[in-house]
């Protein structure tokens, strides 16, 4: 494992997500409803895909690009949906993402963020908690509640403080990636980790990605 190597696979499947995205994204974008269909089959596909690479490491250079590719059809809908509601709201999100991953890369190689044991505790932690409320607010969805889903994730100050709490917990789960991929290199992980390590940091940029997405809809008033 090395950490070009894992930049390059990184590359790849950034690529194979971008062009999975474009399909779905002409689809939505010209009223085609398969588009949803696609969508639906990215985002289930993608979290079986994403649970199998994470048990079987060594499948990763066969998994990861699998995954890059049903989670691109699955972006690309979505991201039609909110651009279509918030014109240029998709450029502003891409933008913010790999904006915060730059940054955070050069904070992380120059020494301003190290990843200790207490930061991952932490990040760890608050991910942990952030999942677990989003899984209580769904459940709750199924009964009937849907209160407290409008709370979270309604476009008043609370869920865009909550929204804003959680682009920041996600974009710190990067410095995490970036310590896992140099570690790994470091150590001399087998060459099949470098395909884990893009996908782990892939998993990262596109929940930063969908998050940002939110709060940029929140902000313009959108629930």
């Amino acid at each position: 494992m090395t950490l070009m190597g894992t930049v390059h696979k990184t590359g790849a499947m950034l690529l194979l997500l971008v062009l999975a995205a474009s399909i779905t994204w002409g689809m939505a974008m010209n009223g085609n409803a398969a588009a949803g269909t696609l969508a639906i089959v990215g985002a289930i596909g993608g979290l079986i895909v994403a649970l199998i690479t994470c048990f079987k490491m060594n499948w990763a250079p066969v998994t990861a690009p699998i995954y890059a590719a049903l989670e691109g059809l699955f972006l690309g809908a979505i991201s039609a949906v909110f651009e279509k509601m918030f014109p240029g709201i998709v450029l502003q999100a891409v933008g913010l993402t790999f904006g915060t991953l730059f940054a955070l890369l050069a904070a992380y190689r120059s020494g301003y963020i190290k990843a200790t044991e207490n930061f991952k505790l932490g990040v760890v932690a608050a991910t942990g908690g952030i999942f677990l409320v989003y899984l209580v607010t769904w459940l709750l969805s199924i009964f009937g509640v849907t209160s407290v889903a409008h709370y979270i994730h309604g476009s008043g100050t609370f869920g865009i403080c909550f929204s804003l709490f959680v682009v920041v917990i996600a974009a710190l789960n990067l410095v995490l990636d970036f310590d896992f991929i140099e570690n790994g290199a470091a150590m001399g992980a087998p060459k099949y980790m470098e395909w884990y390590g893009a996908f782990g940091l892939m998993v990262t940029l596109i929940w930063l990605y969908i998050e940002i997405l939110h709060l940029l809809a929140k902000l313009r008033g959108g629930d």
